[in-house]
């Protein structure tokens, strides 16, 4: 038998291939190639879909206020001019309806007899102009292929996750035997749980409140929040998402290294002060350094580090009651 020729070997009654240095580079340079060809007809797609990709990601903007206490707010409109908005009460203003909302005074001008009154008009505005505080704007002329290039990557590779992450693991497998590749697709679909986990309530949780508390930290400098640039909030957003759906990880790494015996829940449970500072920083290194996503990031974390500790003693405590029953 010759070096280039395939050996088989059995390996747990699966017969594998055991191939050279160089055969294995070709087939990693095939996935690489297919990985990269997925991506690259995702991004032309996403091209295509830029105004409705932004659409969603400017959604947590309008989100900012699901926690604040429902207000009436009136905005005095008198000819192009506009005054507002202000919250009032009925006290105030008599003639507001009962239930909290958004609403326009307009001021004009009717004729009453001989005299010209001025007439106010009380209209209700749509919520979907008023649940935005913050404006986004492109600053340059070449500002708007920079944004549009920089969604559509981030929404590429999003999109074509499942397919890059076939065409690695179609390459990475093959190099462990039958019953380490059930454990790892068994801790592959923990890991795809937690990134959709995390992406998800930074999406719909999260990101409107790290927004919010941007807008007013900003106001309590004294700085007006109410235009961004458009670049600098998509790069924000995308980062915080992917970063957050990464973060998430961290359990998987903790229960790995307690399952291979290199840490106890007793080990776990004195790190934890140590815990609060890796998520900090994981929070500064995987999605932007600012404190706001820092603490935002740190939270959940360490959450999910003190379950960590919880299923380590279960499993301790499963493995003696098991060694018990065995003696």
């Amino acid at each position: 038998m010759t070096d280039t020729e395939p050996e088989f070997l059995p390996e747990d009654g699966d017969p594998g291939v055991r191939k050279t240095f160089w055969a294995h580079l070709q087939d990693l340079r095939t996935a690489v190639v297919r990985s990269a060809i997925a991506v690259g007809a995702a991004l032309m797609v996403c091209l295509l879909l830029d105004a409705q990709i932004v659409g969603i990601l400017e959604r947590p903007l309008r989100r900012m206020h699901m926690f604040d206490k429902p207000a009436t707010t009136v905005t005095l409109q008198l000819g192009s001019s506009r005054f507002g908005p202000s919250t009032v009460s009925r006290d105030d203003f008599p003639g507001l309806p009962a239930a909290p909302g958004n609403y326009t005074v307009k001021i004009g001008v009717a004729k009453v007899g001989d005299q010209l009154v001025f007439a106010p008009k009380l209209d209700p505005v749509p919520s979907a102009e008023n649940e935005i505080d913050v404006r986004l704007h492109n600053l340059s002329p070449a500002e708007a292929f920079f944004v549009a290039f920089h969604v559509a990557i981030y929404a590429a590779i999003a999109v074509s996750s499942p397919l890059w992450i076939y065409f690695l693991g179609g390459f990475i497998l093959p190099a462990f035997k039958q019953r380490e590749r059930k454990v790892v697709l068994s801790w592959l679909g923990w890991g795809v749980f937690l990134f959709l986990a995390g992406v998800l309530s930074t999406y719909f949780l999260l990101l409107p409140v790290a927004l919010r508390a941007s807008v007013k930290y900003s106001e309590l400098l004294g700085f007006s929040a109410s235009d961004w640039q458009a670049d600098e909030y998509i790069n924000f957003t995308c980062k915080f998402i992917l970063g957050m759906g990464v973060g998430f990880q961290f359990p998987l790494v903790v229960l790995f290294l307690v399952k291979i015996g290199m840490l106890t829940h007793k080990q776990l449970a004195h790190f934890r002060r140590h815990v609060i500072v890796l998520s900090l920083v994981l929070g500064a290194v995987l999605t932007t350094p600012e404190i706001i996503t820092q603490v935002a990031m740190a939270i959940p974390l360490y959450l999910l580090y003190e379950i960590c500790i919880w299923i380590a003693w279960y499993w301790e405590w499963k493995k003696r009651k098991a060694g018990g029953v065995a003696a």
